[in-house]
């Protein structure tokens, strides 16, 4: 008799509920500004003003608020249009371009997620460091110790249930919008245009041109944006379907505003050249310029409120992304057992086990937080095209209903993902490519599961432009072509 894995000696007595747990529409709009804001706005002044003066900054902003938009109306739209779509980005890549990219979708999604939580764990225990030595940049052997802690802390409280889980998420997500609120008001007050306006164009920088500049900026920002999402991952939990677009919407503005503020005013109050210079979390050294020393530790305890509540958002939807291709037998099967509390045990397990690894990799390593979000950055934008691109294919399959709006939604959506993958680069795209390889065999096991064909001619062919992509990604890791990407 085979052994018992640990996954099925929780699951056994427990089979999946037929119907998961509703969650109101709070719940969902907070979901959505928790995921998307977590460490990156409080970083933000750093890496802006490293990329893009002031001008390029602007249009960058103009840019990405459109586009971002654009890619938040896509998934507003699809939550009204295709109710019997579930789960977000991997029904719509499922839905349009089959069930191998339907799974790759899913799969770099939920690798994004995770790897993003690893990176919010060490800017944690950054911010940690302001109060309490030892923790460093975040890796430190204490910093990884307790940090490994705090992840089975979430590990256990989900496992409690995602419904409870996601109402936590609410009170969190009140408490880290207020330190934001008050470092805006205190920016107004310490606003000053000279500072603001000198070297408007950058001219006088080695930042290259504004429109250097403007891409230098862009992965940046589709960081802090990632978690638009996140409503239409949850779709299935929502208590009424039209919730999922109103909290993508509202999600979107409220934390756009909050993005454009802090970033336009930290380059009033500290000229740009000093904001690159600063440490992370950028925005203590803002404050601490407009307010003195108490400033650096009100955000960081601000911080540390904003990282534990995002790394809930993203732990839920890690679990979720998992759960519902599992169902369409594009995972294996145990992704999908919950447990008596209605949580995805299978899924959790995984996601928490490569979190755990990956933190043990970085304290080795040395990795930083900005490497970390930038490849799990870059690992979300094919998700975000192939959602654009089936938009697009739906609105014109039924144009006489989704009307002109729609497709005009779908072409600018699309551009803008396509935009995205131009400015992330080559170097980051090569490594999203082995990622997606890496799991294909999940792939393979469920569809064997099922007793379904593997693969299609088509899916054979992006299987080997992975292949290919991977094979000069190791190439390049073994030259060292790719070991400062990994670590600064």
């Amino acid at each position: 008799m085979a052994s018992e894995s640990p996954i099925d000696s929780i699951t056994k007595d427990h089979p999946t509920p037929s119907s998961p747990a509703k969650v109101s529409l709070a719940v969902l709009i907070a979901l959505v500004i928790g995921s998307m804001i977590g460490g990156g706005i409080f970083g933000l002044p750093k890496q802006m003003g490293a990329a893009a003066a002031p001008g390029p900054l602007i249009i960058g902003w103009l840019i990405t608020g459109a586009g971002m938009l654009m890619l938040a109306k896509v998934f507003q739209s699809l939550a009204v249009r295709r109710p019997d779509i579930d789960a977000g980005v991997y029904g719509y890549a499922k839905e349009g371009f089959g069930n191998y990219l339907g799974f790759s979708s899913a799969w770099g999604y939920w690798v994004s997620a995770w790897m993003g939580n690893v990176g919010y764990l060490v800017l944690l225990m950054t911010s940690i460091g302001v109060f309490l030595p030892g923790f460093g940049e975040g890796t430190t052997l204490l910093a990884t110790i307790v940090s490994s802690a705090l992840l089975w802390l979430y590990h256990l409280l989900i496992m409690r249930g995602i419904r409870e889980a996601a109402v936590v998420n609410v009170v969190v997500t009140i408490a880290k919008v207020v330190p934001l609120i008050v470092f805006i008001m205190i920016g107004i007050v310490a606003f000053k245009v000279d500072t603001f306006s000198a070297d408007f164009w950058g001219a006088q920088s080695d930042l290259g041109s504004t429109l250097d500049q403007i891409k230098a900026m862009m992965l940046v920002t589709v960081w802090v944006f990632i978690g638009v999402e996140g409503a239409s991952v949850f779709s299935e939990r929502a208590r009424e379907r039209r919730d999922v677009g109103r909290a993508t919407i509202t999600g979107f503005a409220s934390v756009l505003a909050l993005l454009l503020l802090v970033n336009l005013l930290s380059y009033g109050i500290v000229p740009r050249e000093e904001l690159a210079a600063l440490e992370d979390p950028s925005l203590s050294g803002v404050l601490t310029a407009a307010v003195g020393p108490w400033g650096a530790k009100f955000i960081a305890a601000g911080l540390s409120i904003s990282l534990i509540g995002a790394l809930l958002s993203w732990f839920l939807m890690c679990a979720e992304v998992l759960r519902v291709p599992a169902l369409d037998n594009t995972m294996p099967r145990w992704f999908s057992r919950e447990n008596k509390n209605g949580t995805p045990v299978g899924a959790m397990w995984l996601t928490t086990s490569m979190v755990q690894l990956v933190l043990i990799w970085a304290h080795f390593a040395g990795s930083t937080y900005n490497a970390l979000v930038t490849l799990a950055a870059a690992l979300i934008l094919i998700p975000y095209l192939f959602s654009a691109a089936f938009h697009l294919i739906n609105s014109f399959r039924n144009r006489r209903k989704a009307g002109t709006g729609d497709i005009v939604i779908g072409v600018l959506g699309t551009l803008y993902a396509i935009w995205l993958l131009y400015a992330a680069g080559p170097k980051y795209l090569l490594f999203v490519g082995l990622f997606y390889l890496l799991g294909t065999p999940f792939y393979v096991v469920a569809r064997k599961q099922a007793k379904e064909k593997v693969f299609t001619t088509i899916d054979w062919i992006v299987v080997a432009v992975f292949s290919l992509t991977s094979l000069y990604a190791i190439y390049g890791l073994c030259m060292g072509y790719f070991t400062e990407m990994l670590t600064n």
